[in-house]
């Protein structure tokens, strides 16, 4: 099962350094079947594509917890086996459940089949965005289209070797 990590680059660079990803229970976002229902398709490609812009979101709430952190979101796709990651059937098609699954350990990084960054022009946009986000949960049409605006910029891809690169 390939399920999405949420991260921030200190967070990649913490786990390049210790070569695993969370501790103990954490969440990441894969193809849940509350995302199914709610997504309507049966394209698993799209179905994936909707579960890293989730990862996504998370990340950006990371971002809005850390600013010290550089206003860039990171998703780490990482394969796990079937059992190790789970939904709560108990939130249901809850919109901010979407996606969501709880991994009951660490996860080696080398477990990792790619990174999804934004790219370095995306960071004015995704800070504004950070700092959006409580009054966007809140209901701000305002706030939202500036939360929008982070998500108008498409991650990148990069390759788990490059990984050392991102984090120096």
């Amino acid at each position: 099962m390939r399920v999405y990590v949420p991260l921030t680059l200190p967070g990649l660079a913490e786990a390049h350094r210790t070569g695993q990803l969370g501790e103990g229970p954490f969440t990441a976002y894969a193809v849940t079947p509350a995302l199914r229902e709610w997504y309507r398709s049966d394209d698993i490609e799209e179905l994936e594509y909707a579960a890293l812009g989730r990862a996504a979101l998370a990340s950006l709430r990371l971002l809005a917890a850390d600013p010290a952190a550089p206003r860039r979101r990171v998703v780490v796709a990482v394969d796990v086996a079937d059992g190790a990651a789970s939904a709560d059937p108990g939130r249901g098609p809850e919109r901010d459940a979407l996606g969501e699954v709880r991994l009951a350990g660490p996860v080696r990084l080398a477990k990792a089949a790619a990174v999804h960054v934004d790219a370095e022009d995306a960071e004015e946009d995704v800070a504004a965005a950070a700092r959006a986000l409580d009054a966007a949960d809140e209901g701000d049409d305002d706030a939202r289209s500036v939360v929008d605006g982070a998500e108008d910029h498409e991650l990148l891809w990069f390759a788990t070797q490059e990984i050392p690169q991102l984090v120096a």
